[in-house]
């Protein structure tokens, strides 16, 4: 890299930027995608499943940002994770995430070709998967600040969609609307005759891994923390709104559509906001829908490009990845660990060209790969926090962002996250993700064991270098 450019990531991100992203990453591909999976699963206690996670996502996102703010030379939570639990622990985390990041972009480009298909049938499914590497690349490459005016703008349109679906549907109950198929809007379709529970307890746990997918990419925010600028007043604000947004995004959303279509009516393989106006006979509302749904796709997808980039630039500076991924260009964008992450999302353009599965069976497959690797990095986040407490109390009586029943709820939060992971054993399609993660680990961790004890002192010293430099 020339001495003249700049040698360390950039705050460009304004307050919108990062409010946007907050709100973006809180509405995933996996609410608009995933969701009608989980409300076959769970039935009207899909309400409560939302509500649950919300509360345990604020909670990490809470010592994630009091962690964060503690010391601003924190490019990501792998360097308090490091630091504060070892380097075994940052390893697997730094590159785990990168990974997490990969396959669900190789998950939302095979949405993306599906969808693009509805529009233009004779067209080869990789081909819109590749146009978007291409073109995300190309945008990522200029500026941190592109990015976030991209994942501004999609954001809007997601924000928008789920407005529009609430509203539609709300008016739908409203009226009493009598779909062509002879069911009517009604409340008393969530309530289901009182059972809320309509496949058991069993039902209402399995519901829990794809439900916590569709909350993959809220943690986003602590990785563009480098680059926010005035991240005490940014931080702490997108973080406090959370709970209004999956209130808004997923509660309210559900509760319209099992309210306008009756739970058992709602077909898993597809996505219940394009079937909700399919199912009130308004075909073309349904065609805009697709178009906001590729939207999410492709939002998540670049969101993806930009925070394995950045996964890889921090393991780099830490001797924990190849030196080349520090390489950043003169705006300031680590640009061959934004190289690589795209030439790894290509395994999607392999995948349509060759492969024959369906969106949502890649979806189960990718997502319960992605929700072990989310849940991981969840749990490493609040075992910092607790370590944090005990190595640094003196930033914690000066914090102004404190966690909220700090210890206590850190361990609330990783009960959580074991009975979570534990629903994954609950049906064959999410065991074989849980197999697939356990091997992943297992490979981390003999790869761990690999490198020279000389290398590893070196992580310790860039790492005290990087985290205490004035």
């Amino acid at each position: 890299m020339d001495q003249d450019q700049n040698d360390s990531l950039q705050r460009n991100l304004s307050n919108r930027h990062i409010q946007l992203i907050a709100i973006g990453g809180c509405i995933g591909t996996g609410l608009f995608l995933g969701s009608g999976s989980t409300i076959q699963l769970a039935g009207p206690s899909i309400v409560f499943i939302y509500m649950l996670i919300g509360i345990v996502v604020f909670l990490v996102m809470r010592a994630l940002g009091e962690l964060l703010l503690s010391n601003l030379n924190y490019k990501s939570f792998v360097d308090f994770v490091s630091e504060l639990l070892g380097p075994y622990a940052g390893f697997l985390l730094g590159w785990s995430y990168w990974l997490c990041w990969v396959v669900v972009g190789i998950a939302d480009l095979v949405a993306i070709a599906g969808y693009t298909n509805m529009f233009f049938p004779n067209l080869p499914s990789w081909v819109p998967a590749l146009v978007c590497i291409l073109l995300f690349y190309t945008l990522n490459s200029l500026t941190v600040k592109l990015f976030g005016e991209m994942e501004f703008w999609f954001a809007i349109i997601k924000v928008v969609a789920v407005c529009i679906l609430i509203i539609v549907g709300g008016t739908f109950i409203a009226v009493s609307f009598k779909a062509p198929t002879g069911e009517v809007a009604s409340l008393s379709n969530v309530l289901n005759g009182g059972d809320l529970f309509p496949n058991g307890f069993r039902g209402f746990l399995a519901g829990f891994q794809s439900a916590t997918f569709a909350f993959i990419g809220v943690e986003l925010i602590g990785t563009v923390a480098a680059e926010s600028k005035d991240p005490f007043k940014n931080l702490p604000k997108a973080i406090n709104n959370i709970p209004l947004r999956i209130i808004m995004f997923y509660v309210l959303a559900v509760l319209v559509i099992m309210a306008v279509i009756p739970w058992h009516s709602i077909d898993p393989n597809k996505s219940p906001f394009i079937v909700l106006f399919l199912f009130a006979g308004l075909p073309a509302a349904a065609a805009v829908v697709y178009v906001v749904v590729m939207t999410s796709a492709a939002s998540s997808t670049n969101s993806g490009i930009f925070s394995s980039s950045r996964m890889l630039y921090g393991l780099a500076s830490l001797n924990k990845a190849p030196r080349f991924f520090t390489n950043l260009s003169k705006s300031a964008v680590p640009v061959n660990g934004l190289l690589f992450s795209c030439i790894c999302l290509l395994s999607a353009v392999v995948l349509l060209a060759i492969g024959n599965k369906s969106i949502i069976d890649t979806f189960t497959l990718v997502a319960s790969v992605a929700t072990i690797i989310t849940l991981f990095t969840w749990s490493l986040i609040v075992l910092s926090y607790i370590r944090y407490r005990k190595k640094y109390p003196e930033r914690h009586q000066a914090s102004l962002f404190k966690m909220p029943g700090g210890i206590f709820t850190c361990w609330i939060c990783i009960i959580f996250v074991i009975l979570t992971i534990l629903t994954l054993t609950l049906q064959s399609n999410t065991r074989i993700g849980l197999y697939l993660g356990a091997i992943w680990f297992a490979s981390l961790s003999v790869g761990y064991l690999l490198i020279p004890q000389e290398v590893k002192k070196d992580w310790k010293v860039l790492l005290d270098q990087a985290i205490n430099k004035n």
